[in-house]
């Protein structure tokens, strides 16, 4: 029997074997103010556990993109679509949309050398002044080039700014600031501190390279030091029809990441001092003038390339409504984690709650539609994606390649890394205030009885680091649930940051509150029910910057 058909029986097999736990009771919800509540499914806590010990298991090997494990993970995800008669929306009639992928990274040190101002050549030390970046297009890079600074490169015309104005980069490097600065709203600031945003506008200009440099806050909050251990680790991206890989900004690739050190030669003999605008950029504003830099470089890398490939499980609930079960509704949760590597004995990075969890959760929302006596009017998709740790890569295919039409997706709710180890009394709705989102999250939340509360962490950028983003750069009014700080939140939650995430012992052996997830799952489908059933389509809040962005493509 073919490996990928005994998988997916054996999947079918493992639900089946759990099927009278499914109706079992999870936390009992308060009293539902609504008939919408009444009519709601409950969630199972039991069901919640059996998909996370599936996918959480050692079997699946940390579940990395292009791996065998992700291939069980996947075609589990595709054996609960089919058991609970959800219908195929992958390719040629299947639930896999496969994804081609190339992954890419360093082959070795690279190399930065540069001539000053005063005419003398140095070289920048690995490791202690520079970084190299891999490139996915090419396996060997050798780029000569003068140097200019263009402070944080963001150009942003609703607040008048430009830091390129009065600046020639063509033809040049450009050296930007990590980040953006703090007076900037927390999601807008998210934004223009993405690597991305900043390739994109440089490339714009005509520069031919970026070299990122810390600010003395990022450097604080991830030092240099941290990235000299995994310079190697494998970066992906998706390729288009032609089989060329995706890169934003191409023209202005990423060379190298400078510390405050390697930072410090470059800058020597500039015409403002590396300290003063180190010092500028942390004012609220961060206005720092950009200048040319007396120093030109020479910078040179070797990749190593792959072509491989992943899939992003994809399902179809159709709405009732003859009009509007043309459009969508998505529940997005990436499938993917980190696999196998680590200093300790043990290398397999399981991830429970990064992200079986939120997987587990999409599974029991998408039970509760397929049961419920009413049926939703828009239509649903489940979509578990591939490769979110290695930059939202699945997300962005299929945001960018749907499988369903592209104009009938009306909303995005995305379900990743809820932290089931407290009894959560509030969420984080990212996104949800831009749009119309918004009442019906109020709403939704209301009748569970959860509360809604502000981002506990801004600094963090957690808008931007998730699949939702990338449905939200396609001009989609998105929302990402985050469990909150109250009721013992804020320690768990930043325990969690601190001693499991990213770390295999993100594994089942944590004290996980299944009727958490439970609760979880049941305002992530009033969420998704309030967005199916809502008269108008979710739009926009007029003069939104995302929605002014993003919100005519």
């Amino acid at each position: 029997m073919p490996f990928s058909r005994r998988v997916a029986l054996a999947g079918v097999a493992l639900l089946l074997t759990v099927q009278p736990a499914l109706a079992a009771p999870a936390a009992k919800a308060k009293p539902a103010a609504t008939k919408a509540a009444a009519s709601a499914f409950t969630p199972s806590a039991a069901a919640i556990k059996a998909h996370m010990s599936f996918l959480a298991d050692d079997l699946l090997e940390g579940r990395e993109s292009g791996t065998r494990g992700y291939d069980i993970a996947a075609n589990y995800v595709a054996s609960q679509y089919a058991v609970m008669g959800v219908k195929p929306a992958g390719d040629n009639g299947s639930y896999l949309q496969q994804v081609p992928l190339t992954a890419f990274r360093s082959a070795n040190e690279g190399g930065v050398s540069y001539t000053g101002a005063d005419g003398k050549s140095g070289a920048l030390i690995f490791g202690e002044d520079y970084l190299p970046s891999a490139q996915a297009r090419q396996a060997e890079t050798s780029i000569t080039a003068p140097l200019v600074f263009v402070g944080y490169g963001i150009v942003a015309p609703e607040r008048g700014r430009d830091d390129y104005a009065g600046l020639d980069v063509k033809g040049k490097i450009v050296v930007i600031l990590n980040g953006a600065p703090t007076g900037l709203q927390t999601e807008i600031r998210a934004h223009y501190s993405n690597v991305n945003t900043k390739r994109v506008e440089a490339a714009k200009h005509g520069a031919i390279g970026v070299l990122t440099l810390p600010t003395t806050a990022s450097e604080k909050t991830r030092p240099f030091a941290r990235g000299v251990g995994n310079y190697q680790e494998w970066r992906m991206t998706w390729n288009d029809a032609q089989g060329v890989a995706n890169v934003r900004g191409a023209g202005a690739p990423g060379l190298a990441t400078l510390s405050l050190k390697g930072g410090a030669k470059l800058f020597a003999g500039a015409p403002v001092s590396l300290d003063s605008v180190l010092a500028a950029a942390e004012t609220p504003e961060g206005l720092v003038k950009g200048f040319d830099l007396p120093t030109n470089v020479t910078i040179q890398l070797k990749t190593e390339i792959e072509q491989r490939r992943s899939s992003n499980v994809v399902g179809l609930i159709e709405g009732s409504d003859p009009k509007l079960k043309a459009q969508t509704i998505i529940l997005s949760a990436h499938l993917d984690h980190l696999g196998i590597h680590g200093k300790d004995a043990d290398k397999i990075n399981n991830g429970a709650l990064d992200n079986a969890s939120g997987v587990a959760t999409m599974l029991e929302v998408a039970r509760g539609f397929k049961e419920a006596k009413t049926k939703p009017k828009r239509s649903i998709v489940l979509l578990a994606v591939t490769a979110e740790e290695k930059g939202l890569i699945g997300s962005d295919y299929f945001a960018n390649n749907p499988t369903v039409a592209k104009a009938g997706i009306a909303a995005d709710v995305n379900l990743d890394m809820p932290i089931l180890l407290y009894d959560f009394q509030d969420v984080i709705a990212f996104g949800a205030d831009r749009s119309s989102i918004g009442p019906a999250v109020a709403r939704a939340a209301g009748r569970v009885g959860i509360g809604l509360s502000a981002d506990p962490l801004p600094e963090e950028g957690l808008f931007t680091r998730s699949d939702h983003y990338r449905f939200v750069e396609q001009g989609v009014p998105s929302v990402f649930l985050m469990t909150g700080f109250k009721n013992g939140g804020e320690k768990g939650f930043k325990d969690f940051l601190a001693t499991h995430y990213h770390k295999p012992n993100d594994d089942l052996n944590q004290p996980i509150n299944y009727q958490a997830g439970a609760r979880f799952a049941l305002v992530n489908y009033q969420i998704a029910r309030e967005l199916a059933d809502m008269p108008a389509r979710p739009s926009w809040n007029k003069g939104d910057f995302f929605g002014n962005l993003f919100g005519k493509k």
